[in-house]
């Protein structure tokens, strides 16, 4: 899921040939179209704050001969900050034996992406690097999100100064090494395009990818690896690159000892993989290694998965919503009080699916009251959907399952300012808990519920909507059906025939001066993100959640 707030200047163009052909070949080629609303040349307020949080960066940068690597740029709270929304500095620098100490001269592409394990956020940053007397500073040329569903959450400590142990270099994995790949879920993976060398297109992306041990596999010689690519944001930053230019960089952190393993290789992309051992991968990465750089110690960072940290929950009721809508209701197993959540945030989940090696981690939205007795997500199944379809069908009344504290910063505004809360389809789930807690926090405040669905089987929570609205003066809901069904009565089951858009939501009542909550599949959130802004409302009142394949 991207969670971000809006500027009215549009970036560049933002993907190259490569990204473009990654798309048309995964035939979602939709996605460039809606990529304005997401990919920005500056850093939105959150961003500039996100950055500067956090105890390292994972940075992507060219040898000599333009092979990416992947390394780590790491100090104390506030080593990057941000002086205006297009510059990062960073005050830190590369110990010699790192693979990219030498590769940022002054205007060099950088990629780096800046994740927070704790909380499973995570925001890329590309653009071109310039040394200053502690470091660097980057001008950034793209700026987006990225969704959290793979990150593991751990958290961070120092120890002190990084171990000063020789590196060692080969050209393939050793069997400790190999070792080490195979236990990893979590790795960093870098790749670059330099066909122009100074198109804001070109240059180096730093990336992320996680799963269950055991995701990524090595050949018994230690010189090939190979590992799945699931479903994300469709930008296809990483296999775009690929398709240009095969050579990539990798990353293993070793989270207990802070040794880092580099690798570089050339990369293979399968489409459509004959023998995948993961029903959820869409395609196959293929990695030929020729390089490996393993520095024992290397960081002075320290990772811990919160095992205290989870929560065991039993689930003690379900309930269809609507055709392909399930909630689970949740209480603790221990019956104690759960931790508390800001109405808007998802609960982080693992699932033990028969069959599937290592635990299934997934995030859906609570969709219930702010309670600490109960928590309630609401799970769309999907055709293809292994998390959901084992919920659906397997989990009964009475079962058991792992979770995380929740989390997400999609959450409702402070203030008395009137708000909309606008979503489609599944993305109603956040918005029930947001329109609990406006209704009970300021009773008089101004409230307009609007929803999207396809008809009257595909319509959730209606009855609750209802209820809450019947009660309460200031809230007004309309319910729009692109496709209603001769037994669904306008007037009744819906208000309008057809679809939201921004003109409906500025006419309903809230005008220029609400806050705009939206939270629906891309293509909705950039149409209406769009619209609103053309119309007069300030980016800073329009606030989203995308879901689905595009987000």
């Amino acid at each position: 899921m991207i969670t971000q707030q809006h500027q009215t200047e549009k970036p560049r163009p933002a993907f190259h040939q490569g990204e473009l052909e990654a798309q048309r070949l995964a035939k979602v080629s939709d996605v460039a179209s809606l990529a304005d609303a997401f990919i920005r040349d500056h850093m939105p307020e959150q961003h500039r704050d996100f950055f500067a949080s956090l105890p390292f960066l994972v940075v992507t940068g060219g040898d000599a001969e333009g092979h990416p690597w992947v390394s780590l740029f790491e100090g104390p709270a506030g080593f990057a900050v941000s002086p205006d929304t297009r510059r990062l500095s960073i005050a830190s620098q590369l110990h010699h034996d790192d693979p990219i100490a030498n590769a940022f001269a002054r205007g060099s592409k950088i990629g780096i992406l800046g994740i927070e394990l704790a909380t499973r956020r995570r925001n890329r940053l590309n653009g071109k690097a310039f040394p200053s007397e502690r470091g660097l500073v980057v001008e950034v040329e793209q700026c987006f999100g990225n969704c959290p569903q793979y990150i593991r959450q751990r958290a961070w400590e120092h120890v002190g100064r990084r171990d000063t142990k020789t590196a060692l270099k080969s050209d393939r994995l050793d069997l400790d090494q190999q070792a080490r790949v195979k236990n990893s879920d979590t790795f960093f993976v870098g790749s670059g395009r330099r066909a122009g060398g100074s198109l804001h297109t070109d240059g180096y992306d730093a990336s992320h990818r996680g799963g269950a041990k055991g995701f990524v596999s090595v050949t018994d010689n230690g010189t090939q690896l190979h590992f799945p690519d699931y479903a994300g944001n469709n930008y296809f930053n990483t296999i775009g690159n690929l398709l240009d230019d095969p050579r990539i960089g990798l990353l293993f952190v070793d989270f207990a000892t802070g040794n880092l393993l580099h690798i570089a290789g050339t990369a293979r992309v399968e489409w459509q993989p004959e023998h995948s051992p993961d029903p959820d991968a869409l395609r196959m990465i293929h990695v030929a290694i020729e390089k490996v750089i393993d520095r024992p110690g290397a960081s002075a960072l320290r990772w811990s998965e919160p095992a205290a940290a989870k929560i065991a929950l039993k689930v003690i009721d379900k309930v269809k919503e609507s055709d392909l809508v399930t909630s689970f209701h949740l209480a603790p197993h221990d019956g104690v009080s759960l931790p508390p959540f800001k109405p808007g945030q998802y609960l982080p989940i693992e699932l033990d699916v028969p069959g599937h090696a290592g635990c299934v981690t997934r995030t859906y939205s609570l969709s219930g009251p702010a309670t600490r007795q109960i928590y309630r997500i609401s799970v769309k199944r999907e055709k293809r959907g292994l998390a959901s379809t084992f919920l659906h069908k397997q989990i009964r009344v009475g079962d058991t399952m792992v979770a995380y504290p929740p989390a997400g910063e999609f959450i409702l505004p402070d203030g008395d300012r009137p708000v909309v809360l606008a979503s489609v389809g599944v993305g109603i789930t956040p918005m029930i808990p947001m329109l609990h807690a406006a209704i009970k926090a300021s009773p008089s405040r101004r409230i307009y519920f609007a929803h999207g669905a396809r008809d009257g089987l595909n319509h959730s929570f209606g009855f609750e909507v209802d209820e809450m609205v019947a009660q309460n003066t200031s809230v007004r809901r309309k319910i729009f059906y692109s496709h209603p069904r001769d037994s669904d009565v306008e007037g009744r089951d819906f208000d309008v025939r057809g679809r939201i858009d921004a003109h409906s939501l500025l006419n309903f009542g809230g005008g220029a001066d609400a806050d705009y909550i939206l939270c629906g599949p891309a293509g909705f959130i950039a149409v209406i993100r769009n619209d609103l802004e053309a119309c007069g409302v300030p980016s800073t009142q329009i606030h989203y959640e995308t879901f689905g394949p595009s987000s």
